[in-house]
């Protein structure tokens, strides 16, 4: 088909603006998103040093009740899609500042994840700007991460008693594909 009046043209034009206005509503960027963040053991993790991996990042915090709930479901996923190659962390969004009410010092964190048995890489976001960025707006909430860097949108509201890899499974099917 020609698109040969004005008309026609103008319509095509809605048309893919809607489509791309969609998928940036959906949580589906154009680039991946680039991040940096510290483990409780010192190591950095970026973006760009997962390429080529299926991430979860699960957001919490160690005040949070929802979040001992998490840790479980955090831990079972990780045992579940691990022979997959999914690489799971959880992100300890807690200050890293000791005057802060949401302080939480390395050593506590290290602690609050033996005591539920969690046995994933435990990361560090003390400023927000990497959940931010992320689009994560309620703890707790997990993001997945495609192979090529690409961020699903947050994915909060979840049954902290149910089983999680069960709850992420369809998503994370439709990424390992």
């Amino acid at each position: 088909m020609l698109l040969t009046n004005r008309k026609s043209r103008l319509a095509l034009f809605f048309l893919v603006l809607l489509a791309a206005t969609v998928g940036f509503a959906q949580g589906r960027s154009a680039a991946p998103v680039e991040f940096s963040l510290r483990s409780i053991d010192g190591q950095t993790i970026t973006s760009d040093s997962l390429r080529g991996e299926v991430v979860v990042l699960a957001f919490g915090a160690s005040w949070l009740p929802l979040s001992k709930a998490q840790l479980t479901g955090v831990r079972k996923l990780a045992d579940e899609y691990s022979d997959r190659g999914v690489v799971v962390y959880w992100v300890s969004t807690e200050s890293e500042d000791a005057k802060s009410k949401n302080f939480a010092s390395d050593a506590q964190l290290r602690a609050f994840a033996q005591k539920y048995g969690l046995k994933v890489t435990v990361l560090r976001d003390p400023d927000g700007s990497i959940s931010k960025k992320l689009g994560v707006d309620q703890l707790p909430s997990i993001v997945i991460v495609d192979k090529q860097g690409n961020p699903s949108e947050p994915i909060g509201g979840l049954d902290p008693n149910g089983n999680l890899a069960t709850q992420l499974a369809g998503r994370l099917d439709k990424v390992l594909d």
